[in-house]
């Protein structure tokens, strides 16, 4: 295992103390659930954002707590999502009396936990409302059955400004569907992630191959073969991105080329080169780009591309300023 840990039964907790003191003045552990993470800016009057999944997609999910994102996320286990418990707690710890809506990937563990938390909070007098995020656009025909994958950011940011904008908790939710719409992701992997429990890889994968379609615990994709080139990989991907997208000449799009955790920058830039060398070709404009690590599966080797096709909302939603330690505008 290349992996630099202590004891793979405490590295939940380890690496949210070490990320709360790192980042401090944005965030805190809560002292009586550890697997809590408070924003510091959460004093503020209207609707919260609680976001959260299992542990091991890092910046995913904290890194997105600060000043107009999120105000609490949740890790669970490696993989694995938190549980209702820890769920509900966030909920009662950031709740001022306008509501909460809840932004996870479309994994069934984290919609049965989180639903769990909602109904118990509900139970209690909380206003809470939670929207599962569907942007990987191989992982199933219909939009709602989806998983998330990078995708998340985009959401969890319109969501954001449109709380910090005074709106109410159906405004706000309303603001994360439309984003959830305009956004589509795909993945591709190289290598296995490193369980630092077990200290084995997820899945084997051979030396020299790729799989197109993976999402980030390891999901199966499309299809398993040699690697190819980075053009020849970013053009698969781009394609059947851009075949579940209906784009014309106005269209711009706001991208997120994210590493999985294991891929070098210099090579995500080497894939970001030919994406906007496509996306140009199909007279499509790039309002804004974000290439680098924003969430990943530990080591994988691999990356995914993410395009939001903008709409004037959801344009106003990204360009609102923010400031958290993995995303300022």
């Amino acid at each position: 295992m290349r992996r630099l840990i202590n004891d793979g039964q405490n590295v939940v907790n380890e690496w949210i103390e070490g990320y709360t003191s790192a980042f401090n003045e944005y965030v805190e552990q809560d002292p009586d659930n550890p697997g809590v993470i408070l924003g510091k800016h959460i004093a503020d009057k209207h609707v919260k954002i609680i976001i959260g999944g299992g542990s091991g997609h890092e910046p995913l999910f904290p890194g997105y707590i600060g000043k107009n994102l999120a105000d609490a996320s949740v890790a669970g286990n490696i993989n694995t999502s938190p549980s209702p418990q820890a769920v509900y707690e966030a909920i009662k710890k950031v709740d001022t009396g306008e509501g909460v809506l809840m932004l996870y990937g479309n994994y069934s563990g984290d919609c049965m936990n989180f639903d769990m938390a909602a109904e118990m909070a509900e139970d209690e007098g909380h206003k809470v409302d939670s929207l599962p995020i569907t942007d990987d656009v191989f992982s199933a025909k219909n939009v709602s059955d989806r998983r998330g994958v990078a995708g998340d950011l985009i959401v969890i940011k319109a969501a954001a400004a449109a709380a910090a904008q005074g709106k109410n908790l159906a405004e706000v939710k309303a603001a994360a569907e439309m984003a959830n719409r305009q956004t589509h992701s795909m993945g591709m992997a190289l290598s296995s992630e490193t369980n630092p429990l077990t200290g084995k890889e997820v899945f084997t994968m051979e030396e020299g191959d790729m799989e197109i379609g993976m999402g980030i615990h390891g999901e199966p994709g499309i299809k398993r073969e040699k690697l190819k080139s980075a053009d020849e990989v970013v053009s698969e991907m781009t394609d059947y991105i851009l075949a579940d997208m209906k784009t014309d000449e106005n269209t711009q799009v706001y991208v997120i080329l994210n590493g999985l955790g294991g891929l070098p920058l210099m090579d995500q830039f080497i894939c970001y080169r030919k994406l906007a060398q496509i996306l140009q070709e199909h007279k499509i404009k790039v309002y804004h780009a974000l290439v680098g690590n924003y969430a990943t599966s530990m080591d994988m080797i691999g990356m995914s591309i993410t395009l939001a096709q903008l709409t004037p909302e959801l344009q106003e939603l990204l360009d609102f300023p923010c400031d958290a330690p993995y995303w300022r505008v």
